[in-house]
């Protein structure tokens, strides 16, 4: 197959990261560009009318083809409360910009959202083309987002995830192997539960899709589901965290919500279905457990756990 131009952006964000490392050694990538927001900030207009153009133009030279994979954001679920002009103008008014060069140079474009456009509410895996819902503004703002991304270019597929961590930036996983470290026991909610997802798969999985978009079509279905597979909840994600760290997993005592109100509601369910992402004959990612033994053994935290 021809290789791939990959322009990343968000490229210096835990996702980001993990993205252009591994295109970097992807045969098929023959060349990858991963700015991060200080180079591309994806609500300034002209600064991504002409990144999209210089990869176009790239690509053409090399004869490569082009993709463009979105992994920027404003992540700040409790601070998108109170800044709700600056969340949406990441989440919703960026992606509107990205799509809008991506359908000029026919590049196309493979934008990353969350389970957070969900209510939280359902008692099964949600599928794609279940109802949204959004609690929070950082929720809304993805999910209009996600709508600018459809309409605004018919080359753009949307892939929701959850509870993402990895070995860049900060996360749930490096959060609790700090509070190993600094407490005899904590609590941590266990009525709320989702997909812990380790980065460094979901990169594997978008670059899969990214290679599959380029030759074209691309999947029939436009919006996917990309989580490792199987269930917790927070206080099981963190016993899990504390068993690879050789800690006993009941210093991790649970709670309920209720218990630590925060600004932003979260999810109460939010696990993602993967059937849409197979149908599609994509690699379904491992289960989560395995994925986090994997990342530590990976060295992903080995300076957090020291």
């Amino acid at each position: 197959m021809t290789g791939l131009a990959l322009l990343v952006a968000g490229g210096r964000g835990q996702l980001g990261r993990d993205l252009a490392i591994q295109a970097d050694t992807a045969a098929e990538v023959g060349f990858t560009h991963a700015p991060g927001s200080a180079e591309l900030d994806v609500t300034d207009r002209e600064a991504v009318d002409d990144a999209v153009a210089a990869l176009a133009s790239s690509a053409r030279d090399a004869g490569l083809r082009p993709v463009l994979v979105n992994a920027s954001a404003y992540t700040a679920v409790d601070a998108a409360e109170s800044d709700v002009e600056r969340a949406f103008q990441v989440n919703a008014d960026g992606p509107r910009l990205l799509a809008a060069a991506c359908a000029a140079q026919g590049v196309p474009l493979v934008h990353v959202s969350t389970d957070y456009v969900f209510p939280g509410d359902a008692d099964r895996p949600y599928e794609p083309d279940d109802p949204t819902g959004p609690k929070s503004v950082y929720g809304r703002s993805k999910l209009a987002g996600e709508r600018e991304v459809l309409r605004g270019w018919d080359r753009s597929w949307v892939v929701r995830t959850a509870w993402v961590y990895g070995a860049h930036g900060g996360n749930f996983v490096k959060t609790m192997c700090r509070l190993e470290r600094e407490r005899e026991t904590l609590t941590v909610v266990d009525d709320q539960r989702g997909s812990p997802t380790w980065s460094a798969d979901l990169a594997a999985g978008l670059l899969e899709l990214a290679r599959r978009v380029a030759v074209g079509p691309g999947p029939e279905q436009r919006v996917l589901h990309c989580t490792n597979a199987g269930e917790t909840t927070w206080c099981g994600f963190a016993r899990a965290v504390f068993e690879e760290l050789g800690a006993d997993p009941s210093r991790v005592r649970p709670c309920a919500t209720a218990d630590f109100p925060r600004p932003a509601p979260r999810p109460a369910y939010s696990v993602l279905s993967g059937a849409a992402w197979r149908a599609a004959g994509l690699t379904p990612p491992r289960p989560w457990r395995e994925a986090l033994a994997a990342a530590f053994a990976s060295g992903a935290f080995a300076e957090t756990s020291a």
